[in-house]
């Protein structure tokens, strides 16, 4: 039951226009953009791993995360829940936590398809990828974990047209500043402090540490968005109403 509601949950999300824009069109245009204009000032920041591709690309794929496993999951969940769709999947043979699982299985599928996607356009840009894929999957996994959880939670407690709203507010602001296109060595160091605790920051950092410089497991990184994920789940699955 788990694999058939998976299978839909991924076939409406990939037929969904401006889901589709929001996670992998956007993400994909990002870093051709900022590949190849000089739009924000990298300097010292992507001379390894392909010059500035080496930069975008980790923050880019820590965007397409953000992007399926909290915007995306956040503003369909959240308008299924308005519309008494989640009450009657609740109401079905299939139990709650099935169908949330479900929710996670086509959001990992949808993003196994945004980062082949995204690491195509890279590597076409002169992206050298270094690093172990095992630490690359597991920043990835811990990443949808963490915003899974805060979507999850934004969808169970607000209505629909504010989580909506709130949702691509987000979006934008950690596109921003999360270090996903601005170095975090742009911003002063007080707002770099905290931007440094961000799900999203911690993601790209972690993911630039390995697919750029080579580094192994950066456990830092990691454990902030384990922090992430075990406090947005707990907080999801205490606070999230069906109706």
């Amino acid at each position: 039951m788990i694999a058939a509601q998976a299978a839909l949950e991924t076939r409406l999300l990939l037929r969904h226009g401006e889901q589709l824009l929001l996670t992998i069109v956007i993400p994909a245009l990002l870093l051709v953009l900022f590949s190849a204009v000089d739009i924000v000032d990298l300097a010292g920041e992507g001379d390894g791993g392909g010059g500035r591709v080496g930069f975008l690309a980790p923050g880019v794929l820590a965007l397409a995360v953000l992007s399926t496993a909290f915007t995306g999951q956040a503003i369909s969940t959240g308008f299924e829940r308005r519309y008494g769709v989640l009450k009657r999947l609740g109401a079905s043979p299939l139990p709650r936590w099935g169908l949330m699982a479900a929710k996670t299985c086509a959001v990992l599928v949808t993003e196994v398809l945004q980062v082949v996607l995204l690491t195509s356009v890279a590597l076409a840009l002169g992206w050298s990828p270094h690093g172990s894929p095992l630490a690359v999957a597991l920043l990835l996994v811990a990443g949808t974990a963490a915003f899974s959880g805060l979507g999850l939670l934004m969808a169970g407690t607000l209505r629909a047209e504010a989580t909506l709203a709130a949702a691509n507010l987000v979006f934008v602001l950690l596109l921003v500043g999360g270090g996903v296109v601005v170095p975090l060595e742009k911003f002063p160091e007080p707002v770099r402090g905290v931007l440094e605790l961000l799900p999203i920051s911690a993601l790209s950092e972690g993911l630039r540490e390995v697919l750029r410089d080579g580094a192994g497991m950066p456990w830092g990184n990691l454990a902030v968005l384990g922090v992430w994920a075990v406090a947005g789940l707990a907080a999801a699955a205490r606070f999230f109403r069906w109706e």
